[in-house]
């Protein structure tokens, strides 16, 4: 009966203030140039969605200036750019972060995040369904 409960309250809470469920906000990685960048979904509900992204790489300088080059789109084309960079500066070899965007209203049905990187030809693409 507990389990019932929890789910049911889960669900209402989701729907009632557009929360997106666990399971949709699975971290995704891509590796390309030697460079691996991992994305994960922390929020995707209120007034900003946040993401955790990760750089690991043994080859060259991570110069990323994300607040440059990375860029939200909404199902159907529309894009925003971020508001926030928290995490750490430009360099190294492993970086760390949290980039911040304003909500996109109303909820589109899938969003993607794209990252165009330094000296590769096409962004990196990590796509969430989200309803």
């Amino acid at each position: 009966m507990r389990t019932y409960l929890t789910a049911l309250i889960l669900g209402f809470a989701a729907a009632t203030f557009g929360a997106v469920a666990a399971p949709s906000l699975a971290p995704q990685t891509t590796t390309a140039s030697a460079v691996t960048v991992k994305v994960t979904p922390l929020s995707l509900s209120g007034k900003s969605w946040e993401f955790e992204i990760v750089f690991d790489t043994h080859s060259q300088e991570l110069k990323d200036d994300l607040m440059k080059t990375a860029v939200l789109v909404a199902e159907g084309g529309a894009t925003s750019a971020p508001v926030e960079w928290k995490g750490d500066p430009a360099g190294g070899h492993h970086r760390k972060g949290v980039l911040r965007f304003n909500a996109v209203t109303p909820a589109p049905a899938a969003v993607e995040l794209r990252i165009q990187r330094p000296g590769e030809p096409s962004p990196r693409a990590f796509r969430w369904p989200l309803k």
